[in-house]
């Protein structure tokens, strides 16, 4: 079954594209991504899901997001024991 899309608009006044120098489209994009990565870092997307509303497949979705510099896997140091656990139970 298709996926309806809704379209979702924004008012936003000239002088903040011109102060950003970017295009219609490139503000779309940004927005989109922003709006992405803000959501996953909440848990609110998964990773997968983000880069679908960024518009990415997920791979790039992650190198985009390495190449910003942004953290992809935030574990704390107890999950990261915990995960070690894990790991060595298993060998």
């Amino acid at each position: 079954m298709p996926e309806h899309v809704i379209n979702i608009s924004l008012p936003v006044k000239e002088n903040i594209l011109l102060s950003l120098k970017e295009t219609e489209q490139e503000f779309k994009s940004d927005i989109l991504y922003m709006s992405a990565l803000s959501y996953y870092k909440k848990g609110k997307l998964s990773i997968g899901k983000a880069a679908e509303l960024a518009g990415y497949s997920r791979l790039d979705f992650i190198d985009k997001l390495r190449l910003d510099g942004e953290v992809i896997f935030d574990y704390s140091e107890q999950d990261l024991e915990s995960i070690y656990d894990d790991v060595d139970k298993i060998r």
